[in-house]
């Protein structure tokens, strides 16, 4: 074998950045747009929790390759729409409008989960809906999704390895082409190796966060 080994420590850091890339970006587009589709599906306009609804169903209800594929293959053909994304932002439009939806779920449930007393005791207080969901509602709500948010998370950590349909040169993608090569299953034993830890990391970062809202109710 001539040049450097795929996988020596430079090259397992080049493989691991797309997956860490895909990871962070939608974590970073998907939460902030699950909360905003959990507020509008409780809010008082039907219409508006409705057609969330129907968004969240379809999300949920496909597979995620299936989106992926739809939107890299697909949408340059939808009329009026048209548009040809490469593949790394295509996948994460995939993914960050998937797990949106899994995160509206959690999110409408935590915000469900507060007594309406607390709704009421706000507006005797002459709070508004924003300012009572901001200050008393949103709060309380971080402390009882940790949990699921872990565990929907760590799933994210392992769907990742999805993006080698795309043709995407993630770490699962290179490990499968140098077992194929080289007749070694060592490659897979490291790429388990380095989901292990990401998802390792995560845990005790969740855990952590559980501990810390723990002694602050106590």
């Amino acid at each position: 074998m001539h040049g450097l080994h795929p996988f020596d420590p430079g090259a397992v850091g080049t493989r691991a950045t797309v997956t860490l890339k895909l990871f962070a970006i939608t974590l970073a587009l998907a939460v902030p747009l699950g909360l905003a589709l959990a507020l509008a599906r409780v809010s008082r306009f039907r219409a508006l929790g409705t057609a969330v609804n129907g968004y969240i169903w379809l999300m949920r209800g496909t597979p995620l390759m299936l989106q992926m594929l739809f939107i890299y293959f697909a949408l340059p053909f939808v009329p009026v729409v048209g548009v040809r994304l490469p593949d790394f932002p295509a996948a994460v439009v995939a993914f960050a409008l998937n797990y949106a939806a899994y995160f509206a779920e959690i999110f409408r449930a935590g915000i469900q989960s507060i007594d309406r007393g607390q709704y009421e005791g706000a507006k005797v207080l002459g709070m508004t809906y924003g300012q009572t969901m901001r200050r008393i509602v949103l709060p309380q709500m971080v402390r009882r999704i940790l949990p699921p948010m872990s565990n929907e998370t760590i799933t994210l950590v392992k769907d990742t390895s999805l993006i080698y349909v795309l043709a995407l040169n993630d770490l699962l993608r290179a490990a499968r082409g140098i077992v194929q090569r080289d007749f070694t299953t060592t490659p897979f034993i490291v790429a388990a190796a380095f989901y292990l830890v990401m998802t390792l990391v995560l845990t005790w970062g969740f855990q952590r966060l559980e501990k810390r809202y723990a002694q602050h109710d106590a």
